[in-house]
């Protein structure tokens, strides 16, 4: 609490459910509108009249995709930073308000074309800020308003929350978008009303806030140094003059080592100034090192195979049993539902065992599970039996769900007080970093096992139906990545490539149905995918092996343990402004932080505070 506040409220059993159930649709909405766009893209593009499979377009595509995540990455620090300086209600109340007045926006793009796309980018860009000050802020306000032994369970929900979003968002968006794509942004505005109005009402600062200057080259530096290393990742998968991709670009070259650059200058003056944004001397904790080094890998790890799951549905599996394409974005979301029943079932049930057990065995154990997934997955088919596939994505939800509650509660309940919002931020930042990074590293190892046979594949494909030669190389040759943005789009690739031609009307008509029916692309993806899927999982389940040694790791103790009001946990050594402090200091300051807590009859009789 600032020098000159007055004295907060106890937290009470109702404040700490209204926080709860705040935070908690805030982080869902905001996880949603991650993804909501990705299954809603082709109603999108269509009511702006923009075809993303062009050349010259498909930059707006991987922004609209891209776009929001990057956003989230860079500033999350930033702005829990900020919280722990202004307040952290303070902050999130703001967020509410920025996110629900950019969904507006978005829903009135009055342009068509590529300028109507670029209105959609840029309040999208205004919409992840918004987002960014919800999901910075929000795990500080509830490991504020709970005590240590309900905490694994708060956070356990409020993180669950998140990664339901991103999924219920797949079905979500193609109910909408079969309405009218506007209502994908139309769906947020009656819920950041109400959630403005709510946490206005009844959300208060109950933690430590300490104003202090901010760290403007600190800012400067990290937000521009892993701005630029993200976009690097996202233009070095897109084609390059004759190469499937963009990593020899000098553009591209040039923002990732430049941005790597400014990440180690950000470092070194983080360690010189007196009040850093990116507190270094937080990893000095074993849970918030180790949490937040197993949290990173596993977003590498997960971000992107949500993509290669919906692209092996909508490319190969739903066209090859009756689905038409224009009907795959929906269906997709739908048959990966499974995947959030795990997440809702193991996520809040694992956060309440990590308050009994602690976090470490139960983290561990989800990224056994998780793993375990990645393996079975590798063994399936292309063409799989659904009920095999629903049990492993099932199967692969546990797991992450075991894991991301006792995570969070672990990194969350190990730092003093003063310092949540810092700390949220940065376990925010790893986790939509490694989200973004892992996009790039998913869809790279898949374009380059593409790139090798799928041209041979489709070429011989082509002429054995009567294409010409000349014209079925020229397809075969285009980059593999519009063939997998097609996919998404819910668009048939073939058709789409061969119209404008006018090949198609000089066929035979059984050629022509051949060509434009649902099993011909398919059926020739399907070995060149499987292929490339294999090394995607395969490195997934690599990644997950080392987050479980990581989280191995840390302590095996309760993350938490006995705190005072101030959130510091007594009887060991904390941290304070940056650096390791003695007991006999600790336990002077806790005196006097308990001599400056009012007394029962200094708060309101029932009925009279929240």
């Amino acid at each position: 609490m600032a020098a000159g506040d007055k004295p907060i409220a106890p937290r009470g059993d109702n404040y700490r459910w209204i926080a709860l159930a705040n935070t908690t649709a805030a982080i869902f909405m905001a996880a949603l509108d991650g993804s909501i766009v990705i299954i809603a893209l082709p109603a999108i593009f269509r009511g702006i009249h923009l075809d993303p499979l062009s050349a010259g377009n498909i930059s707006y595509l991987l922004w609209m995709i891209m776009g929001y995540r990057l956003v989230q990455a860079v500033l999350v620090v930033n702005l829990g930073r900020l919280g722990d300086m202004f307040g952290r209600v303070r902050m999130y109340n703001q967020g509410f308000v920025v996110f629900t007045v950019a969904s507006i926006l978005l829903s009135f793009d009055p342009f068509q074309g590529a300028h109507g796309a670029m209105w959609l980018i840029g309040w999208r860009f205004l919409q992840a800020v918004g987002g960014s000050m919800l999901m910075a802020n929000s795990a500080a306000i509830l490991t504020d308003a709970f005590p240590p032994e309900r905490r694994g369970f708060a956070l356990g929900v409020n993180q669950i929350s998140a990664l339901a979003g991103m999924f219920i968002g797949l079905v979500l968006g193609g109910l909408l978008a079969a309405w009218d794509w506007r209502a994908v942004f139309w769906i947020n505005v009656p819920v950041g009303v109400f959630g403005t109005l709510w946490a206005y009402l009844r959300l208060r600062e109950v933690g430590e806030r300490h104003k202090g200057k901010i760290d403007w080259w600190g800012n400067i530096t990290f937000a521009i140094g892993l701005g630029a290393v993200l976009v690097g990742c996202t233009y070095g998968i897109q084609p390059y003059h004759g190469s499937s991709m963009g990593w020899e670009s000098p553009v591209v070259l040039g923002e990732l080592i430049g941005g790597i650059f400014l990440l180690i200058v950000f470092v070194i003056i983080e360690t010189r100034v007196a009040e850093p944004m990116f507190r270094l001397a937080l990893f000095k904790i074993r849970e918030f090192t180790f949490g937040n080094l197993a949290g990173l890998l596993v977003s590498i790890a997960r971000g992107g195979i949500q993509f290669m799951l919906i692209i092996w549905l909508q490319g190969i599996w739903l066209p090859l049993h009756g689905y038409s394409y224009e009907q795959t974005p929906l269906w997709a979301g739908i048959f990966l539902l499974p995947m959030t029943a795990g997440f809702l079932v193991s996520g809040p049930t694992s956060g309440i065992l990590s308050d009994k057990f602690g976090s470490r065995g139960i983290a561990t154990a989800g990224m056994a599970v998780f793993t375990m997934s990645f393996v079975g997955l590798m063994l399936l088919p292309v063409n799989f039996p659904y009920w095999a596939f629903a049990t492993l994505i099932a199967v692969n939800g546990i797991g992450s769900g075991m894991f991301a509650s006792p995570n969070a509660s672990s990194i969350m309940g190990s730092v003093p007080a003063r310092d949540r919002g810092a700390a949220s931020g940065m376990r925010a930042t790893f986790q939509n970093s490694g989200t973004a990074v892992s996009i790039g590293v998913v869809f790279t190892l898949m374009i380059a096992g593409l790139s090798g046979s799928l041209p041979t594949a489709l070429s011989s494909g082509l002429t054995r139906q009567g294409v010409p030669a000349s014209l079925a190389h020229q397809v075969a040759t285009l980059p593999p990545v519009s063939s997998l943005f097609a996919s998404v789009l819910g668009v048939n690739p073939i058709q789409h490539l061969l119209a404008p031609t006018g090949v198609l009307s000089s066929l035979p008509a059984a050629n022509r149905a051949a060509l434009t029916g649902q099993s011909f692309f398919p059926g020739l993806l399907q070995g060149p995918f499987h292929g490339g899927l294999i090394v995607v999982f395969t490195v997934s389940a690599a990644l997950s092996v080392l987050a479980g040694l990581a989280s191995l790791l840390r302590s095996s103790r309760r993350s938490a343990g006995p705190t005072d009001p101030a959130g510091y946990r007594i009887g060991k050594p904390a941290l304070s402004d940056g650096g390791p402090r003695g007991e006999a200091s600790l336990r002077a300051e806790l005196r006097a932080v308990r001599r400056s807590v009012p007394g029962p009859g200094d708060f309101p009789g029932p009925g009279r505070g929240a």
